[in-house]
């Protein structure tokens, strides 16, 4: 029986949102159907999941990551099953869908290791007592996932919510129900996740705002636009309750002037053009040495004229289709307008049904919306500068503060030049689409609240750190 077997797909109260279908972008064809949760369905399921994790934080730390180990096993045991889905409801290639699923298990393993963490601190105190700290599950986590990478923007925060002790709702978007939500359903009963502990709840903004709302989720953590998470922030403030938002970016590229033009290319074509763009960390703005720049755009434009776009579960390609139309609408929309307000269109900014070509926009600047915007498409716009200072000032620009590559011949100026940019992530020389399971990830800024995924982020994320005092005997009345 396959792990994504649909009759299995639902565990516990019934959903009544009506049902969806799941569709693959590269056709129109239907996949599956789905119950979609509606938000009156929410407050119910968060009971049995908040009931479920008080006997799942008793468990011993062993216990709970033998599960969490089983479980990175299966993504690996059931990859190829897994894999499918990701590049037909996604629209992922195949080695992006193989990057998830390796992320995936290493998000399980490293979660393992947080069940054994220490969990406290051992305090001095004024008086004769023990004193110290102790990390506490919050107990129900709310996680909202967006479609672009969805098994990798679920798993990062179910896992290590698991790990801990906690109960989770995950709300994946429903374009990626299934790899995004009722997968890690599926892998994580068979890995023996407690019947009540992880409930799949696939709707709209308002079954999300239900669950960031619910008094029984202490903890919520957002992947998705900035809007959306601004929404978030405020109506979790309102309750009072913590909310780790993971948002949009505009990330910047730059190669300085000692760069090797061949070397930062092959880079930035990776870091634009990379799941057609649809990656929080894409390279939004390519800003290059004047003195490298028409080099840059004729090999950037031919590099990307020799990437074939095509269904990628049919056709060796190397990018697949936008997620939808209203996705394409928006991409196309921008290249328009930046070819309106002056910018050169080298290559590109042409489609076929949701099949965008990877395309290259000269001559940008603030008046360009692909610059100025997040695409979330396979658009590079490039612009130029004369010295370091212009382009620190350029890639400091704008509201967002996700990820920042760096091209140079001098890996120490790009380490200085680095620390001279507010962003969450920086690489010299690499693009800016990087993720491990071991490192922190998160932006500043428009681009969210900071590293909240990752190694000791973790911790911090999906426990309450309380104070405990013990004395021998009652004391006295102090004064």
């Amino acid at each position: 029986m396959p792990l994504l077997d649909p009759t299995l797909w639902q565990d516990g109260p019934t959903l009544t949102g009506g049902t969806a279908p799941v569709l693959e972008p590269a056709t129109g064809q239907t996949l599956a159907t789905i119950d979609l949760a509606a938000p009156a369905d929410v407050a119910e399921v968060a009971v049995r999941a908040h009931a479920a994790q008080r006997d799942w934080a008793r468990a011993t730390h062993l216990e709970r990551a033998a599960v969490l180990r089983r479980a990175g096993d299966l993504f690996t045991a059931h990859a190829d099953e897994l894999r499918d889905w990701l590049v037909r409801e996604s629209g992922s290639i195949p080695g992006k869908a193989d990057f998830e699923l390796h992320v995936a298990a290493q998000e399980c393993y490293e979660a393992a290791a947080l069940a054994s963490r220490p969990a406290g601190q051992v305090l001095p105190s004024e008086a004769p007592r023990l004193s110290f700290t102790r990390r506490e599950p919050v107990g129900v986590v709310g996680v909202v996932a967006p479609f672009n990478a969805p098994l990798i923007l679920s798993i990062r925060s179910v896992a290590p919510a698991l790990a801990l002790g906690n109960a989770v709702l995950l709300k994946p978007d429903r374009r990626t129900a299934v790899s995004g939500g009722l997968a890690l359903a599926a892998v994580f009963a068979a890995a023996g996740v407690p019947g009540g502990l992880l409930h799949v709840l696939p709707g709209g903004a308002q079954t999300g705002a239900a669950v960031v709302g619910d008094p029984l989720v202490r903890v919520v953590s957002f992947t998705g636009s900035t809007a959306s998470g601004r929404a978030v922030g405020e109506l979790a403030g309102r309750h009072l309750k913590r909310a780790h938002l993971e948002l949009g970016g505009n990330s910047a590229l730059v190669v300085l002037r000692d760069a090797d033009v061949a070397a930062a290319v092959a880079q930035a074509s990776w870091g634009s053009f990379f799941h057609q763009g649809q990656i929080c960390m894409t390279a939004g703005r390519h800003l290059v040495h004047a003195s490298l720049y028409d080099e840059y755009v004729e090999r950037l434009a031919a590099r990307a004229e020799e990437l074939a776009v095509g269904d990628p579960y049919r056709e060796r390609v190397h990018l697949g289709p936008l997620i939808d139309r209203s996705q394409l609408e928006r991409v196309h929309g921008l290249v328009e307008a930046s070819t309106a307000q002056g910018a050169k269109l080298v290559t590109g900014g042409a489609h076929q049904d949701l099949f965008y070509r990877p395309t290259v926009l000269a001559g940008a600047d603030d008046d360009s919306p692909a610059y100025a915007e997040e695409v979330f498409g396979p658009v590079a716009p490039v612009r130029s500068f004369a010295t370091e200072d212009e382009a620190v000032e350029l890639a400091s620009a704008g509201p967002y503060g996700l990820s920042l590559g760096i091209v140079t011949g001098d890996a120490a100026r790009g380490l200085d030049l680095a620390g001279r940019i507010p962003v969450g992530i920086a690489h010299v020389n690499d693009q800016t689409v990087n993720d491990e399971a071991v490192a922190p990830f998160g932006g500043v800024g428009a681009s969210g609240t900071g590293a909240r995924f990752g190694g000791e982020a973790n911790l911090d994320a999906f426990t309450e750190l309380r104070w405990t005092t013990l004395r021998a005997a009652p004391g006295g009345h102090p004064f």
